[in-house]
């Protein structure tokens, strides 16, 4: 994949789910991205706003971006304060939640990931104070992923070094 043309970056994270895409079985649609070190040795994480835990960035899919990649992007900008660049797309995973976990305000959805190369880690981004992140090896992602098996994975077709 090629890099993306610079998109402006808002400070401001978007919010709702007015503008959100849902496909064909009413799922919502989410894209994230597993945001790799140059040398694909480390991955970043950022903490979940609402369970505290470590995740990588994803959000909905919005209908005024015309790729899932842009949303991703998007999302990586919002909740990571980071710039990236698209290398590969790893795919479609389905939402592994039990149907006991799904609720009105989290919906089943389709999740489709990116790997991406962060460019650059900007010191001020939309989510900062309500978001950390991390750099951190396969295993320490592993771990921290281990509840949460569509983000695992994404994390496991990525080519981060094992």
């Amino acid at each position: 994949m090629s890099k993306m043309a610079e998109q402006p970056r808002s400070m401001e994270s978007r919010v709702g789910r007015t503008n959100q895409r849902y496909g064909s079985k009413g799922e919502r649609l989410v894209a994230g991205v597993v945001p790799l070190s140059h040398d694909k040795t480390r991955v970043l994480m950022i903490q979940s706003a609402g369970r505290g835990g470590w995740v990588l960035p994803k959000g909905g899919w919005e209908t005024d971006e015309v790729l899932a990649q842009h949303a991703a992007c998007r999302e990586a900008w919002e909740e990571a304060g980071v710039i990236c660049t698209v290398h590969k797309d790893l795919g479609l995973i389905p939402d592994m939640r039990p149907s006991s976990h799904l609720t009105m305000t989290a919906p089943k959805a389709s999740y489709q990931f990116f790997e991406v190369t962060v460019e650059r880690e900007e010191d001020q981004w939309p989510e900062m104070h309500k978001r950390k992140r991390q750099w951190v090896t396969y295993a320490q992602a592993a771990a921290a992923l281990a509840s949460r098996p569509e983000l695992l994975e994404a994390l496991n077709r990525s080519s981060l070094k094992r």
